[in-house]
Protein backbone atom coordinates (compact mmCIF):
# COMPACT_ATOMS: atom_id res chain seq x y z
CA UNK A 1 0.00 0.00 0.00
CA UNK A 2 1.67 3.04 -1.24
CA UNK A 3 1.12 6.55 1.42
CA UNK A 4 -1.49 8.30 -0.55
CA UNK A 5 -3.59 4.99 -0.26
CA UNK A 6 -2.78 4.66 3.57
CA UNK A 7 -3.76 8.33 3.85
CA UNK A 8 -7.02 8.19 2.26
CA UNK A 9 -7.56 4.83 4.65
CA UNK A 10 -6.61 6.77 7.46
CA UNK A 11 -8.80 9.53 6.34
CA UNK A 12 -12.18 7.33 5.60
CA UNK A 13 -11.68 6.14 9.04
CA UNK A 14 -12.25 9.06 10.84
CA UNK A 15 -14.76 10.56 8.73
CA UNK A 16 -16.55 7.43 8.83
CA UNK A 17 -16.27 7.14 12.79
CA UNK A 18 -17.36 11.17 12.79
CA UNK A 19 -20.33 10.84 10.27
CA UNK A 20 -21.64 7.82 12.14
CA UNK A 21 -21.77 9.42 15.58
CA UNK A 22 -23.32 12.71 14.07
CA UNK A 23 -25.59 10.74 11.82
CA UNK A 24 -26.87 7.16 13.51
CA UNK A 25 -29.54 7.19 15.93
CA UNK A 26 -29.59 6.98 19.64
CA UNK A 27 -30.64 3.34 19.81
CA UNK A 28 -27.48 1.81 18.76
CA UNK A 29 -23.93 2.49 18.93
CA UNK A 30 -21.78 2.13 15.60
CA UNK A 31 -18.06 1.51 16.05
CA UNK A 32 -15.83 1.65 13.02
CA UNK A 33 -13.23 -0.70 13.67
CA UNK A 34 -11.16 -0.61 10.63
CA UNK A 35 -11.01 0.09 6.99
CA UNK A 36 -9.50 -1.40 3.89
CA UNK A 37 -8.86 0.76 0.85
CA UNK A 38 -7.67 -0.58 -2.68
CA UNK A 39 -4.71 -0.05 -4.06
CA UNK A 40 -6.02 2.31 -6.52
CA UNK A 41 -7.90 4.37 -3.88
CA UNK A 42 -11.21 3.82 -5.90
CA UNK A 43 -12.94 1.21 -3.37
CA UNK A 44 -12.63 1.31 0.23
CA UNK A 45 -14.77 -1.21 2.89
CA UNK A 46 -15.43 0.46 6.45
CA UNK A 47 -15.61 -2.50 8.74
CA UNK A 48 -18.55 -1.51 11.87
CA UNK A 49 -19.61 -3.18 14.78
CA UNK A 50 -22.91 -2.40 16.12
CA UNK A 51 -24.22 -2.14 20.24
CA UNK A 52 -26.77 -3.92 20.73
CA UNK A 53 -26.41 -6.96 18.50
CA UNK A 54 -30.21 -7.04 17.87
CA UNK A 55 -29.69 -3.65 16.03
CA UNK A 56 -26.72 -4.71 13.64
CA UNK A 57 -29.20 -5.14 10.70
CA UNK A 58 -30.95 -1.68 10.88
CA UNK A 59 -27.67 -0.04 11.23
CA UNK A 60 -25.43 -1.70 8.52
CA UNK A 61 -28.71 -0.68 6.52
CA UNK A 62 -28.70 2.88 7.75
CA UNK A 63 -24.34 2.93 7.03
CA UNK A 64 -24.92 1.73 3.13
CA UNK A 65 -28.08 3.79 2.54
CA UNK A 66 -25.81 6.78 3.51
CA UNK A 67 -23.18 6.19 1.58
CA UNK A 68 -23.80 9.04 -0.87
CA UNK A 69 -23.26 11.33 2.63
CA UNK A 70 -20.91 9.87 3.81
CA UNK A 71 -19.09 10.87 0.29
CA UNK A 72 -20.52 14.38 0.44
CA UNK A 73 -19.02 14.89 3.94
CA UNK A 74 -15.51 13.05 2.99
CA UNK A 75 -15.09 15.51 0.34
CA UNK A 76 -16.00 18.55 2.83
CA UNK A 77 -13.47 17.37 5.31
CA UNK A 78 -10.59 16.18 3.34
CA UNK A 79 -9.37 18.85 0.75
CA UNK A 80 -8.18 17.43 -2.54
CA UNK A 81 -8.85 13.89 -1.36
CA UNK A 82 -11.85 12.28 -3.46
CA UNK A 83 -13.49 9.08 -1.43
CA UNK A 84 -13.33 5.49 -2.68
CA UNK A 85 -17.07 3.85 -3.56
CA UNK A 86 -17.43 3.04 -0.14
CA UNK A 87 -19.08 -0.36 1.25
CA UNK A 88 -19.77 -0.94 4.86
CA UNK A 89 -19.96 -4.63 6.74
CA UNK A 90 -19.84 -5.77 9.87
CA UNK A 91 -16.29 -6.63 11.58
CA UNK A 92 -16.60 -10.28 12.27
CA UNK A 93 -13.03 -10.80 13.32
CA UNK A 94 -14.12 -8.42 15.97
CA UNK A 95 -17.31 -9.88 17.11
CA UNK A 96 -15.02 -13.03 17.37
CA UNK A 97 -12.13 -11.65 19.65
CA UNK A 98 -15.12 -10.27 22.09
CA UNK A 99 -16.84 -13.86 22.13
CA UNK A 100 -13.26 -15.28 22.77
CA UNK A 101 -12.93 -12.50 25.92
CA UNK A 102 -16.39 -13.29 26.75
CA UNK A 103 -15.10 -17.04 27.04
CA UNK A 104 -11.94 -16.84 28.84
Amino acid sequence: MNNRTEKIREALHKVAAEFLSREAGRQSLITVTNTTVSDDGKRGTIYITVLPEKAESAALSFANRNRRELADFFKKRIRGAFPPRIEFVIDRGEKNRQRLDELS
